[in-house]
This record gives C-alpha cells, sequence and structure tokens, in this order.
C-alpha cells in the first residue's frame, strides 16, 4: 500500500493525538516543578540542619535517605544527585563520638542513587566526583560469632578519606580503612579495601593500581 493509501486519521484521533501530547507536557512540566521544590540547599528548613551547608550547594529531589544531619558537612558548590543516602551513625537521632562524621568538600558531585554511610568518619576531598551506584561506608558487619545473626554484629569503625580531585566510577565501593589520594581514577564496579597512592588509576575487585604519574616519564604501566 503507497503512502497516499493510508486512511486519514479521524477527527477524534487527531483530538486525542494533540491531548496526549499536552498531558505528557503537563506531566514533565510538574514534575520538574516538583524536584525543584523539593531540592534540599542551604537555606531550606532540612538544610539548616546539618554541621555545615556550603553555599550554591544541592541535594536533588527526590532523596533515598538522610539521617543526623548535623553530624554531616557539606561543602560550596557540590551538588548531591538523587535517590542518594546520606547518614551518620545507625539510627536516627543517635548521638555519634565524633563531628563532622561525614565531610564532602567544595564542588563535588555524587551521582544518582550513591550511599554515603558514616559512623566515626569518612572525608571527601574537593572536586571529588562520582558515577552513579557508589557506596562508601566506614563500618561493615562481622560474621564470627555464629550465635547471632550477621545483622546484629558489627565491625570497629575504620575512617575512610577520598583526596581531592579523584574520579569515582559507576557502582564503585569503598571499604572500611580505605585511603584514596588525590587525582585518582576508580574504575566502574571496583572494589576499595586498602590504600590507592595519588595520581593513579586502579580497578578490579579488590581495586588494584594499574597505572600511575610518574615526574619526568608521565603516567606509566604498573602491570
Amino acid at each position: 500500500m503507497l503512502t497516499r493509501d493510508l486512511p486519514e486519521p479521524s477527527a477524534w484521533g487527531r483530538v486525542r493525538g494533540v491531548l496526549k501530547r499536552a498531558s505528557g507536557e503537563a506531566v514533565r512540566w510538574g514534575w520538574d516543578g516538583i524536584v525543584e521544590l523539593g531540592a534540599i540547599g542551604p537555606a531550606t528548613r532540612v538544610g539548616r540542619r546539618f554541621g555545615a551547608f556550603g553555599a550554591g550547594s544541592v541535594i536533588c529531589f527526590p532523596v533515598n535517605a538522610i539521617f543526623n544531619e548535623q553530624f554531616i558537612e557539606i561543602g560550596a558548590g557540590t551538588m548531591i544527585g538523587p535517590q542518594v543516602t546520606l547518614s551518620a551513625g545507625m539510627v536516627p537521632g543517635q548521638q555519634c563520638v565524633t563531628n563532622p562524621v561525614v565531610r564532602i568538600g567544595d564542588r563535588c558531585l555524587i551521582g544518582r542513587g550513591s550511599g554515603i554511610v558514616g559512623h566515626l568518619a569518612i572525608d571527601i576531598g574537593n572536586d571529588v566526583w562520582t558515577g552513579h551506584h557508589v557506596y562508601i561506608t566506614d563500618q561493615n558487619h562481622g560474621f564470627e560469632d555464629i550465635s547471632l545473626p550477621i545483622s546484629r554484629q558489627s565491625m570497629p569503625e575504620r575512617p575512610v578519606t577520598i583526596g581531592d580531585g579523584s574520579w569515582l566510577g559507576h557502582g564503585t565501593v569503598v571499604l572500611p580503612g580505605s585511603t584514596i589520594g588525590r587525582h585518582v581514577v576508580v574504575g566502574a564496579n571496583s572494589v576499595v579495601n586498602g590504600d590507592l597512592p595519588d595520581y593513579s588509576v586502579a580497578v578490579g575487585s579488590p581495586a588494584r593500581v594499574i597505572r600511575r604519574y610518574v615526574e619526568g616519564e608521565g603516567w606509566v604501566s604498573t602491570r
């Protein structure tokens, strides 16, 4: 059948098409407004609960979970993506032994769906960017006592540090006691469980350094 032989849409069909497009635009317009109104900034009621919330920073809507904000500090010009979890301690209302428990520096970007769960000390430097679904924690579960469920066992907290200018790829997991240096690239889906030196590229589970910057030589392979 040639194109010219196709039946013309009915008047009602044309009206339905117009209404469908208009409804779609209205839904998108409404959602954009909700996202804007639901964002958390330094001047919002929730933002004022934080230990620090720098100018120009934002936590995008919707959030997954945020609690014990008074033990969390966010620098200036930082964007934290939607559906992110930010927490200090195990339960809302807990009085933590350190302050801040979680510190995120200036001009950081934390990807959608990520989780930063601190109990003692997580320090994220300036200009740190992450992909989506990154998980950073300073405490893990124990399993040695077989008379207790693993959910009721916890291991001692070990501080986590991420240096200025580093990049953590999609799905990276940073475990307790890890130190990531400055200007470090961590490949997607890597698990960091130790120390990564400044100016390096690391991949895998556990993450291993595959390239390092050497003064006078540039970037060299470590394989």
